[in-house]
């Protein structure tokens, strides 16, 4: 309890504390938050993915689970129901219509997520853009089964899933792209991983790339890794929306800048 209270103020303080498009004086960030995390608009895909989302929240299957992250605050059991790994594991919808727009924004065409859990945010991406390639890793493998059924369900072709530790898997998946596109990291809650997954990740980024990072805010272990982030050379400027940081590469940045913006 006392994690998540620690949380709770900092939210607050970051609720009553982060700017708005009228604090920003980058044209490229400005854009961005006035077309991208301003936009109401409510594709057909949403209410799709959503509908797969309360099937998962409503029901009563439980699947035998391999914790290979930081854990759960709240589940710690080998024995889940899905319902409970949806509500507590999958990101709130909001956040995976905003990969839908950054993705049909910016239409990157290699994407890599680092944890699929039930796959709800990795089918907001897939549905982003039906051209891209979309590699999801899980370490559980039958979490990774359940979220197959829901892209099934979906009607997703263009996600190719990988399962076992990241810190195995990975590296082979790096060899197989030419590139990466878009990257979001959301499957190891601690700071060593985290900051290795990204080194590792930046050897196929370039200039355009963007990367998502989840619960920059978890833990002071993981708000140490979002610092160490924000100072590595490559970096010219990131966004904190709290639950989320983004980070940019590019290079018409000429000043190394960090927004905290209200999402």
């Amino acid at each position: 309890m006392g994690l998540q209270w620690e949380l709770a103020k900092k939210y607050l303080h970051y609720y009553f504390t982060a700017g708005n498009r009228h604090d920003v004086h980058s044209p490229f960030v400005y854009t961005l938050v006035d077309e991208i995390l301003r936009d109401k608009r409510k594709p057909a895909a949403f209410r799709e993915i959503e509908q797969v989302r309360k099937s998962l929240l409503q029901s009563d299957e439980t699947l035998q689970v391999t914790d290979l992250g930081a854990g759960s605050l709240i589940n710690s059991g080998t024995e889940r129901k899905v319902r409970d790994i949806t509500r507590n594991a999958a990101k709130p919808a909001k956040y995976g219509q905003l990969f839908y727009r950054l993705i049909q924004y910016y239409k990157p065409e290699y994407l890599l997520e680092l944890g699929t859990s039930m796959g709800m945010s990795t089918s907001y991406m897939a549905k982003a853009d039906p051209n891209a390639k979309v590699i999801t890793i899980e370490g559980c493998p039958n979490i990774a089964a359940r979220a197959a059924q829901n892209f099934k369900a979906l009607q997703l072709n263009n996600i190719k899933q990988y399962i076992g530790n990241f810190d195995t898997v990975l590296p082979a998946v790096l060899q197989e792209v030419p590139q990466l596109d878009y990257v979001y990291i959301d499957g190891n809650h601690r700071s060593a991983p985290t900051l290795h997954y990204f080194e590792q990740c930046l050897h196929k980024a370039h200039d355009e790339s963007l990367f998502i990072f989840d619960d920059i805010h978890w833990t002071p272990d993981m708000e140490a890794a979002w610092h160490t982030i924000q100072q590595h050379p490559r970096v010219t400027f990131t966004i904190d929306l709290f639950f989320i940081g983004l980070v940019f590469f590019r290079p018409d940045m000429k000043i190394k800048q960090h927004f905290i913006l209200k999402y």
